[in-house]
């Protein structure tokens, strides 16, 4: 069995015993680079929605909460290893301090808008608030912004769940195309860097 049929399992099984409590502890890791996809969990628990085991308003604010608790961890986390971090292990991650500093500056200008949008898009939406926190974006505004795009995503994929019922895991087969997408352009991304910098060798 595939490792991420595995963890889906496993997510249900949480859901449907553990309530809230592991709705907001599945969410505030999701937002954490761990291994923990909200398309199973917020689907799933629209679906307990229908059987009467959860409550629409609920759902959003326990999981928008911890989407909300998971990010300003990895803000933090990016925002106190900043340019010693990059220094460091930077190297391991094809990263160099003025990489850092772009980021920086992109954040300056788009950063709301990253932010907001990110949350929308698999993959990316894990990892983007490490380069916030290192950025060092307005506290106040990444809150907000992560909130608006947590809360509308955690709604739609909790409806999609809803309204799907037994068929919820449904809506993972058409966010998986989307996965695959990201980690394309991530990987020639990646590729190109590298080629450049092998050529300045």
């Amino acid at each position: 069995m595939p490792i991420t049929e595995i963890i889906i399992q496993y997510i249900t099984h949480l859901l449907s015993v553990g309530g809230s409590g592991w709705l907001f502890i599945l969410m505030v890791m999701e937002s954490m680079v761990l291994p923990v996809p909200s398309e199973a969990v917020m689907p799933f628990t629209g679906f307990l929605i229908s059987t009467g085991q959860f409550s629409f308003l609920g759902v959003i604010f326990f999981s928008t909460l911890g989407s909300l608790f998971g990010s300003l961890i990895s803000y933090y986390i990016g925002f106190y290893g900043g340019t010693p971090f990059v220094k460091k292990f930077g190297r391991y991650f094809l990263l160099r301090e003025d990489d850092l500093q772009k980021t920086e500056r992109f954040f300056q200008k788009h950063g709301q808008k990253t932010i907001f949008i990110s949350r929308f898009i698999p993959v990316v939406r894990h990892f983007i608030s490490l380069p916030a926190g290192a950025s060092r974006m307005n506290l106040g505004k990444f809150i907000l912004y992560t909130t608006l795009g947590a809360g509308l995503w955690n709604a739609f994929l909790t409806w999609a769940g809803f309204a799907l019922k037994e068929n919820w895991n449904r809506i993972e087969q058409y966010t998986k195309y989307a996965d695959y997408f990201i980690l394309l352009a991530i990987l020639i991304a990646i590729t190109i860097i590298f080629s450049k910098r092998v050529k300045k060798i």
